[in-house]
């Protein structure tokens, strides 16, 4: 079947197909054919050395799957936009963009700390698929309370939503440009000189999960993960963004998200599932392959899965609960020593209007030197234009 092999998007001229046999997409495998696929992969490595050896081949496919080397050539000074600072409980907010490559921006919300310390941790908050998702209570909640315990959090679109307009979301390349945004993020943060390096965190519900465990597992500067709701051994991610490009199989490699988000021991890493999706088998398939990862590496302490049968698909307040007392935890953040996760508050925090966290308005309008749409952006970046079902941004 078409889809099997390939993702479908929406169009100015209709649905479109690409089809790829190297793509693996959606629900790409039977949960049973998942579960006899992790007792496979299982049997290519036994030990540390062994796996690392597996890891090593996962992350160059990764990077060659993406093609990282069209966009990383652009790994140079960070040019920022921030205005607007608003001093709320505990912590404050700044609407925040970054030119990711030449003419491209991430656009967010930067949130700090207010008590004054030497140095913070910093945490990377993308997020899944909504329109505005950013702009929501739930998002806001999430990096103020973090922001108040002593973490700086940059809150970010996915490309496509919010205001990363400057493309569509479901389009070709989309999977690169929300991982290399991500990139650059933290290449943000780690240049604060009030940031420790060696406390930064990432999360993300949904495909801000996806976000979460592909840059964890690309770049070992990420050091505690919480991607939430997404894990699966049967399901791939269901839009081009998350495997609208061939990272989990070539000719004669597969693997899959199980083994992506393995990539991120031995540090510190949560896996937050549920029982209405594709992680609902996670307690029972997708965290016991992860766990063998960590045993071999002598660090299964560093592994946690908060499973709620009950919940649906959501970064709700019992998933942000758990979250919160896992980085208060591994990132030393003020309360780090308490286990209660029923003692997180998020009453204090005072959800801002859309308006109030727009980067780009009249008054701060997108620089002109903005690529202006997706043929400009495939075109910066060197894609064969004529291959792409975009090509009809040339008319």
């Amino acid at each position: 079947m078409l889809m099997s092999q390939g993702f479908k998007i929406e169009t100015d001229q209709g649905t479109k197909y690409i089809s790829d046999p190297m793509i693996c997409n959606g629900r790409h495998w039977k949960e049973v054919e998942a579960e006899a696929k992790m007792e496979a992969f299982s049997k290519l490595w036994e030990d540390a050395d062994s796996w690392k050896k597996r890891a090593q081949i996962i992350k160059k496919n990764l990077l060659e799957g993406i093609q990282w080397y069209k966009v990383s050539q652009y790994d140079g000074p960070l040019n920022v936009i921030i205005h607007s600072k608003k001093e709320m409980n505990g912590y404050s907010v700044e609407n925040i963009a970054i030119e990711s490559f030449p003419g491209f921006y991430v656009t967010g919300n930067l949130y700090r700390p207010l008590k004054k310390q030497k140095q913070y941790a910093a945490i990377l908050s993308p997020h899944g698929h909504l329109k505005d998702k950013r702009l929501t209570d739930y998002v806001q909640l999430r990096s103020g309370y973090l922001a108040s315990k002593g973490a700086i959090v940059f809150a970010y679109d996915m490309v496509g939503y919010g205001e990363s307009t400057q493309v569509r979301h479901k389009m070709p390349i989309s999977l690169m440009l929300q991982t290399w945004n991500s990139k650059r993020v933290l290449d943000y943060l780690i240049s604060l000189p009030e940031v420790d390096a060696d406390r930064i965190g990432m999360t993300g519900g949904s495909g801000g999960g996806t976000q979460t465990f592909v840059l964890t597992a690309i770049d070992p500067r990420v050091k505690v993960s919480v991607p939430v709701v997404q894990v699966s051994a049967h399901f791939f991610g269901g839009c081009a963004c998350e495997s609208g490009m061939p990272i989990h199989k070539t000719a004669n490699f597969q693997t899959n998200n199980v083994e992506v988000a393995a990539l991120a021991a031995p540090r510190p890493m949560l896996l937050i599932s549920n029982g209405d999706d594709w992680t609902r088998n996670t307690p029972n398939v997708e965290y016991p392959y992860i766990k063998k990862v960590y045993e071999a590496m002598g660090v299964q302490q560093r592994l946690k899965n908060v499973h709620l049968a009950n919940e649906k698909h959501d970064y709700g307040i019992s998933k942000r609960k758990a979250a919160y007392s896992f980085f208060l935890q591994h990132l030393k953040l003020d309360g780090g020593n308490s286990n209660d996760s029923n003692s997180h508050d998020e009453s204090f925090i005072k959800v801002l209007s859309p308006m109030d966290l727009m980067v780009f308005t009249p008054e701060n309008p997108r620089p002109q030197t903005a690529l202006k749409n997706e043929f400009e952006v495939l075109s910066f970046l060197k894609f064969p234009i004529d291959k792409l079902p975009y090509s009809y941004y040339k008319n």
